[in-house]
C-alpha cells in the first residue's frame, strides 16, 4: 500500500456522557497551531519510495495536496450488529477460521 509517509498517531476521543441538561461550556480557542496530519514535514525526502534508477528524489508534499480518504484509510471498518446471519456474524466467523486455520497450519509443522 502507498503512504506518503507515516500517518500520525490519532488522537483517543473521550465520551462522556452528562446526566443533566445544560449544555457543556466551549473551550476558548487556544493559540496552538492545527494538528498536523502528516508525521513528516513538506519537502522531506521520503527514502525508499524512489526505486527507479536516474529519477529525482520522492518529496513529501503538504497535508492539503493530498486526497481527503487518504487520512482515514487505517481506521478499522465497523459494522453494526445485524443479528444472527449478518455481515458482522459472517466476518467475524471468516476472521476465526482462518485464526484456526493458520493455527493448525503451523502445529503440523512442528
Amino acid at each position: 500500500m502507498f503512504r506518503p509517509c507515516s500517518v500520525a498517531l490519532r488522537q483517543t476521543v473521550r465520551q462522556t456522557t452528562r446526566a443533566y441538561s445544560t449544555p457543556a461550556p466551549t473551550p476558548a480557542p487556544s493559540g496552538r497551531p492545527a494538528i498536523a496530519k502528516s508525521s513528516c514535514l513538506p519537502d522531506t525526502v521520503l527514502e525508499g519510495l524512489n526505486y527507479l534508477k536516474d529519477q529525482p528524489p520522492v518529496l513529501a508534499k503538504p497535508d492539503s495536496e493530498y486526497p481527503d480518504w487518504l487520512w482515514n484509510v487505517l481506521t478499522p471498518k465497523v459494522l453494526p450488529d445485524d443479528g444472527p446471519g449478518g455481515k458482522k456474524e459472517r466476518r467475524d466467523r471468516r476472521l476465526e477460521n482462518k485464526k484456526k486455520i493458520k493455527e493448525r497450519n503451523f502445529m503440523s509443522t512442528q
